[in-house]
């Protein structure tokens, strides 16, 4: 092909293969950002829907700004900036605990789920636990573990960001925790007990101290910030079902494995992400928290 510019010039037509390689260079770094987009695409899809259909704004603002603090995060991690899931825990976990429990008074542990879905409402808690913790994680897992959880997001500064001590055998106290949250609210509504909204008020304050002492407690127990999660957290019995199916999954690229055996050590659930099965040790344990993927020497996962 001819070149059209003037003589001596650096400029000129650009070959076929010049153009394929920036077109693949553009596709690369379309995917590269894919992710943000789609999470906020998620949620946004979920603010207009709410907003639409129960004729509440609060819906709008809610979901998109938890949709940003998310998309965001997502963003700086591609980036690499080594922050970037815990601005996330405190963007999402502060306006949780701060806004929507003190300041609207809504409890959104999971003694509000039970008294909003004995009351008939699909309002506050259980929009909240429909999205977060029961359908979503069909989608993204036990990323609310690892993004927005306001007890984890104290929980995770303190020392012992990796488990010093093999797991134990303790999971089997998270059932007696969420039978006991489903008792004491079942118990009010059976002994026709007046003011139960003020009640789970400080349900939510007397929940929030009560799971803060333990979460320390345990984390110097046993050498591990996340041992309330594995252990005590109720939570994790609607969660654990759901992230089994979850679309999105730390896989590991069996060529670049070098089985070190690092992503294991750095794992603050204990998961075996070098096994591609959803039946992997530990697999609905995953909260997303890619500190596997930072550590991988060999860009494998």
């Amino acid at each position: 092909m001819e070149n059209v510019f003037p003589h001596g010039s650096r400029c000129g037509i650009l070959d076929a293969e010049t153009v394929i390689q920036i077109g693949i260079c553009g596709n690369t770094k379309m995917k590269k950002y894919a992710m943000p987009v789609i999470m906020l695409a998620v949620f946004e899809t979920i603010a207009i829907t709410l907003w639409l259909t129960k004729g509440n704004l609060f819906y709008l603002f809610n979901f998109s700004y938890i949709g940003l603090s998310i998309s965001l995060g997502v963003f700086l991690f591609i980036k690499q900036y080594k922050h970037a899931r815990r601005i996330v825990q405190l963007l999402v976990g502060l306006y949780m605990l701060v806004y929507l429990g003190l300041i609207c008074r809504e409890n959104m542990q999971i003694e509000g789920f039970w008294y909003y879905l004995f009351t008939g409402v699909f309002e506050a808690a259980t929009i909240h636990y429909a999205v977060a913790k029961i359908f979503g994680p069909l989608i993204f897992g036990r990323g609310w573990c690892g993004y927005a959880c306001w007890t984890a997001m104290v929980l995770d500064l303190l020392p012992y960001k990796v488990p010093k001590q093999p797991r134990k055998k303790l999971e089997w106290i998270r059932y007696i925790t969420f039978a006991a949250s489903l008792i004491f609210v079942a118990a009010l509504f059976l002994a026709k007990v007046g003011n139960i909204e003020r009640i789970m008020f400080w349900a939510f304050i007397a929940g929030n101290v009560l799971y803060y002492a333990a979460g320390i407690m345990l984390a110097y127990v046993f050498k591990d910030n996340r041992a309330f999660c594995k252990y005590i957290c109720p939570i994790t019995v609607f969660l654990k079902p759901m992230s089994y199916f979850s679309l999105l999954r730390i896989k590991c690229d069996k060529e670049k494995c070098i089985s070190c055996g690092k992503c294991k050590r750095v794992c603050p659930m204990n998961v075996d992400v070098t096994d591609n099965s959803r039946k992997r040790e530990n697999g609905t344990e995953c909260i997303l928290c890619m500190e596997c993927v930072k550590n991988c020497p060999k860009s494998a996962l």
